[in-house]
């Protein structure tokens, strides 16, 4: 194994491991307060972070606006005090070691206004900026105006092309580095585009030497790239290391760090990773963002699986092959099936899934009286936590503050269920089991690792000192 050797980052040599950035209340001061602490650039989330009463509870994030504009207000004055505190407890704790970056969706909302009110209250205290889900094109603005390094996260040669053409040229001196996630092997939300095919994953290796390449033409041959998404053991990615064409790299690890004792996710999510088989985690496009995401395929994502395969097409008249009528709602209005749809459509409503949801695609699907409840109770209390979400039809412009579609019933509150799980009681794996765990597509090698053998669970020290082993 090679000898891994510091990286600078910001103006500072560092360990080239960063810890992977994952919001709601997950990357929080502590784990990346520890992990500069030991060397690298620690990552602490302002999606939505957590802030701390007078005793030291969480305060929870309740919405009492009567209109989603009044609650998107709170959400992000949540989201700003949150992201405040979490910066000041990983500042501390680093004891001014390592990097503290921080990290944001740009598809949050209020991004932009959560990026500068977090930088306004917690001065001097975070070194680098982290952003990606969408195309951020004016982070480099930002970072400029803070004079804060910027790493922009991207899934593709092509996309950071646009990205430097539009706006990043500008403010070439404060690029710290080029976050690269690969779009089949990362956790959470990921970038495959609409001409890539999420059954065919293509190697990283050439996708970030096409990035390499790029990224020379426009004189960032010494910028370095920072590798995402099914890194593991170091000494499989030996061949990266010190490699000329590939240039500077450091690797990001987001799924392990789950895995820690500083780690804040409840004791029932460790101890789903250390049962998870190969395969476990699922590419899916649920999300209410429009993008594709991996997470693991529990009952939560079963449950939406099911709800759409639960999916017929339907006319408003009777025309071509739709010509079965079938009465929706409380009204009974009519609409119309093809007959082999209508006879599928009794087999599942004598199962109990009676209610007639309509997509914004022409389509229904079909739900328990009670689940259809909710995904209505769900939609009405939103509170614009997405720049645009297809569940609700929120936007965060006006001046009606709607995507001008219908909302989608096969996605759902992305709020709710990060919420319910990162703060679910420690011991209830029901909790796990039925909300959204995002996780990457090695989170099965939590099970097969020695290193966590007999249910061995690291420090962050650890875990740091062992992928330098590279194991």
């Amino acid at each position: 194994m090679k000898t891994i050797n510091a990286i600078r980052l910001g103006g500072t040599e560092v360990l080239p491991l960063v810890e992977g950035g994952k919001g709601v209340s997950v990357s929080t001061g502590i784990s990346s307060g520890h992990w500069a602490a030991a060397g690298g650039a620690g990552t602490v989330s302002i999606v939505n972070a957590d802030s701390f009463d007078e005793q030291g509870r969480v305060v929870p994030q309740v919405y009492h606006g009567r209109t989603r504009r009044e609650r998107h207000e709170e959400m992000v004055s949540y989201a700003v005090a949150g992201g405040i505190t979490q910066a000041r407890a990983a500042h501390e704790l680093s004891g001014g070691r390592g990097r503290i970056h921080a990290n944001i969706l740009w598809e949050m909302g209020g991004a932009e206004r959560v990026i500068t009110g977090v930088l306004e209250g917690a001065r001097g205290l975070i070194n680098g900026l982290t952003c990606g889900a969408g195309m951020p094109y004016r982070l480099s603005d930002i970072a400029a105006r803070f004079g804060v390094p910027y790493y922009p996260i991207v899934s593709s040669a092509r996309a950071f092309n646009a990205l430097w053409k539009r706006a990043y040229h500008k403010a070439a001196d404060l690029l710290g580095g080029v976050v690269y996630e690969d779009p089949w092997l990362a956790g959470g939300h990921n970038g495959l585009s609409n001409s890539e095919d999420p059954a065919k994953p293509q190697a990283p290796f050439e996708r970030v030497l096409e990035l390499r390449r790029l990224m020379r033409t426009f004189g960032l041959g010494d910028t370095p790239i920072i590798m995402a998404g099914g890194v593991w053991w170091l000494e499989e990615w030996e061949d990266w290391i010190d490699n000329p064409d590939l240039g500077p790299i450091a690797f990001q690890f987001g799924t392990r760090p789950l895995l820690t004792q500083e780690s804040p996710i409840p004791e029932a999510w460790k101890q789903r990773l250390f049962h998870l088989a190969k395969g476990d985690v699922f590419l899916n496009k649920f999300s209410p963002t429009g993008f594709y995401s991996s997470a693991v395929n529990n009952s939560f994502l079963q449950g939406l699986r099911g709800r759409s395969e639960r999916q017929v097409a339907f006319s408003t008249e009777s025309v071509g092959a739709h010509i079965a009528p079938f009465g929706v709602g409380a009204r009974k209005r009519l609409v119309y099936l093809a007959p082999a749809d209508l006879a599928r459509v009794r087999g599942w409503m004598a199962d109990g899934f009676t209610e007639a949801l309509r997509t914004p695609d022409s389509t229904l699907v079909f739900e328990t009286p009670e689940t259809a409840a909710q995904i209505v109770a769900d939609q009405i209390a939103c509170m614009g936590c997405l720049s645009e979400c297809r569940f609700s039809n929120w936007s965060q412009h006006g001046p009606d503050y709607s995507n001008g579609r219908k909302t989608d019933p096969r996605s759902f509150c992305i709020q709710k269920t990060l919420q319910a799980i990162a703060h679910a009681d420690s011991e209830d794996p029901e909790v796990v089991d039925r909300n959204l765990m995002f996780g990457g597509t090695n989170a099965w090698r939590f099970g097969a690792d020695p290193f966590y053998s007999n249910g061995f669970v690291p420090t962050v020290k650890q875990l740091v000192e062992r992928i330098l082993t590279g194991r």
